[in-house]
């Protein structure tokens, strides 16, 4: 098992189901490389349940776009 350091999450998406399922797209770092994750989270606060569904990984960060991602935020 590797090590990951959370660095940020990229995006994120809920859907309702018998509470919330949030899919998240995470990006960490792995042995000084940072690489993209996708996690599937099943909340329902009513039961005070949480439960990680999936994670997985989806791909590096080129180098050259590793410093330009970001989560863009409303006003």
């Amino acid at each position: 098992n590797a090590l990951l350091e959370f660095a940020r999450v990229l995006k994120a998406k809920e859907q309702v189901v018998a509470g919330t399922l949030y899919h998240l797209t995470l990006e960490a770092v792995d042995a000084g490389k940072k690489k993209i994750y996708e996690a599937k989270v099943w909340v329902k606060p009513w039961m005070n349940f949480k439960q990680l569904q999936e994670f997985k990984y989806a791909e590096d960060v080129p180098a050259s776009k590793a410093s330009g991602l970001g989560v863009k935020r409303g006003h």
